[in-house]
């Protein structure tokens, strides 16, 4: 049987809100898979315990620049290796400053980013020099360039989580969407959009709950895709009730508003990026090891 540490207690416990005791439960069933203890606790404590499935297990800062006509734009992820070198001013300034450039040149991803000229360098001989200084490894993750005959907005909470919106309307309209968006995190901007693995991880959790309620097949049938069609209003953007008025729905607000989005793009810090860690006993016991 696969030994259940404290650390993957705390990380399953963080990623699902779920109680200490039945992510340890939740672990032990699963023989300490991790993904499967998550499905696990969705199946018992239902979408509570995927709410906080995406958040950040890295450090960093994303970077938003937008022209003063509102026509070019860029939303960029750089990561770090600790929150306290996000605050410091050279990372912050070195991001400002590729957030404009990005704006300004079309990259084909950061490769070309990198070895782009930076001042009296390229963008690889900064990021590597400010290395030095400050003593942490840097890295530039991703970054998403927008030229548009409409108009761009954007939104930034605690440098964590960026919005780059494109659409057409009012100044207000484009920033209520991209304060919306880093507010729920859609996942696409239609349920047409929603990718095929997400819909498929959430119907197999929604068959594996139906199946528990003992009713018929066809009646599990129905109740799945009911579950789904829920779900997929839920991270479809124009289905979600907009977060200043939740008795319309996103479509709703732009059609009153004679607005329209074309599309957005959210970048949350650390997404997707699994952090080592150690509980720490084990991590005494490693270094009582290494100076043994």
């Amino acid at each position: 049987m696969a030994e259940i540490t404290a650390a993957m207690v705390k990380e399953l416990r963080e990623k699902t809100d779920a109680p200490m005791m039945e992510c340890k439960r939740a672990l032990t069933e699963a023989a300490g898979d991790m993904a499967r203890a998550e499905e696990i606790l969705r199946v018992k404590l239902g979408s509570k315990a995927s709410k906080a499935s995406g958040r950040v297990t890295a450090e960093g800062l994303i970077g938003l620049f937008i022209t003063a006509d509102a026509k070019h734009g860029a939303v960029l992820e750089v990561n770090c290796e600790t929150d306290f070198v996000a605050k410091n001013d050279d990372f912050v300034a070195f991001v400002a400053d590729l957030a404009k450039q990005v704006s300004a040149n079309d990259y084909a991803d950061v490769a070309a980013l990198s070895a782009a000229n930076l001042g009296a360098g390229t963008v690889e001989s900064v990021r590597a020099a400010l290395v030095g200084k400050i003593g942490e490894n840097i890295s530039v993750r991703r970054f998403k360039r927008y030229t548009t005959a409409n108009k761009l907005a954007s939104y930034v909470h605690s440098g964590r989580i960026g919005v780059l919106v494109e659409f057409s309307g009012a100044d207000e309209v484009g920033k209520d969407l991209a304060m919306h968006i880093a507010a729920t995190k859609p996942r696409a901007l239609d349920e047409s959009g929603v990718p095929e693995a997400d819909k498929e991880a959430e119907r197999s959790v929604a068959r594996l709950k139906a199946a528990e309620s003992g009713k018929p097949a066809e009646i599990v049938e129905k109740m799945v895709e009911g579950s789904v069609q829920k779900f997929l209003k839920e991270v479809a953007l124009l289905s979600q009730p907009f977060v200043k008025n939740d008795k319309q729905t996103v479509a709703q607000m732009l059609k009153e508003k004679s607005a329209t989005i074309a599309g957005f793009s959210l970048f949350v810090v650390g997404e997707g990026i699994e952090k080592k860690t150690m509980d720490f006993a084990a991590e005494v016991a490693a270094a009582a090891a290494g100076n043994a």
